[in-house]
């Protein structure tokens, strides 16, 4: 309904692309837009719909965001059903002649991880592995090359530079994660986002909601979370920046009742990025944040 009174994006000549005249875009999530303005440079215009704090698995498109759709020379989305309530408008505007893009295209299906609450599905959440969020930088440069092939050598050069960026936050945080002690790789959060990096980091994962948080956590999910707590005595859960707290105080509540008392270490940035002007408005900078706040919160001596 809200692509009907859109009109089919123009074809018309844009001219050649310069910092004057910069490619316009459009990225779903805040990750994303971090990822192509990263990438594209002064050459590129990137407006992303989806700010801080905000779920991308519950976001609605705007009339004003198919506007901006409509209007731009390239649309990045993640895709694997991440912005769930978007998925129709992605395809239709593709059928209308728009260039929309996943950068999880960039991503070997062997690579991802499969849902165990859905069939089929695939977990979306690439960004939690620099390695696999650095098959999405290559992606996003092959991508702006094809679109402007008088900067191609430069957009292929910023995602190689990223790149090797993404190789050193791999390398410190495998340095850092490794001073957790064994019994404490248990890394509980408000949902199931972080299975690529317990993969990448040897952690065990477990979130109260499932890869969606359109599936709403019930009593029994707070209740068999929080005998797990109890048992193994984990130190520390996680909120997430952009999911109620409400889920995981529920299970520190009915871990209470247990008899244990299992600490809140702090807030992960889950599936957005932070606030603009801190070292947690870009990509690396949440990460290195979360694993400063994972490492902290696991680290202490539980009797």
């Amino acid at each position: 309904m809200v692509l009907a009174g859109c009109a089919t994006p123009q074809q018309s000549e844009r001219g050649p692309v310069s910092v004057d005249n910069p490619l316009q875009i459009v990225a779903t999530t805040s990750l994303i837009a971090d990822l192509v303005d990263r990438i594209g440079g002064d050459l590129v215009d990137v407006e992303g719909l989806m700010g801080q704090g905000v779920d991308p698995h519950l976001y609605q498109a705007s009339e004003g965001d198919v506007s901006s759709m409509t209007e731009a020379d390239l649309i990045f989305y993640n895709g694997l059903h991440l912005e769930g309530k978007m998925v129709d408008i992605f395809e239709q505007m593709h059928s209308r002649g728009s260039e929309v893009h996943a950068v999880t295209a960039g991503v070997e299906e062997s690579e991802l991880i499969a849902s165990e609450q859905f069939t089929g599905s695939l977990d979306p959440h690439i960004w939690f592995d620099p390695v696999l969020w650095k098959r999405a930088a290559v992606m996003v440069g092959e991508t702006l090359a094809g679109s402007d092939s008088l900067h191609a050598e430069y957009y292929r050069d910023e995602a190689a530079r990223f790149g090797g960026e993404l190789d050193s936050l791999f390398a410190w945080a495998a340095g850092q994660m490794a001073s957790v002690p064994e019994r404490n790789r248990v890394l509980i959060t408000s949902h199931d986002a972080f299975g690529y990096f317990g993969r990448a980091f040897d952690m065990d994962v477990r979130g109260l909601q499932g890869i969606s948080t359109a599936l709403e956590a019930g009593t029994a999910d707070v209740s068999d979370l929080a005998e797990f707590v109890a048992s193994s005595r984990i130190p520390a859960m996680f909120v997430e920046s952009s999911i109620s707290p409400r889920g995981i105080e529920a299970v520190r509540e009915a871990v209470r009742a247990r008899g244990f008392d299992v600490q809140i270490g702090g807030t992960l940035y889950g599936d957005a990025l932070g606030s603009p002007g801190t070292a947690e408005a870009s990509y690396v900078g949440i990460f290195r944040s979360n694993v400063a706040t994972i490492v902290s919160g696991l680290s202490a001596n539980v009797q």
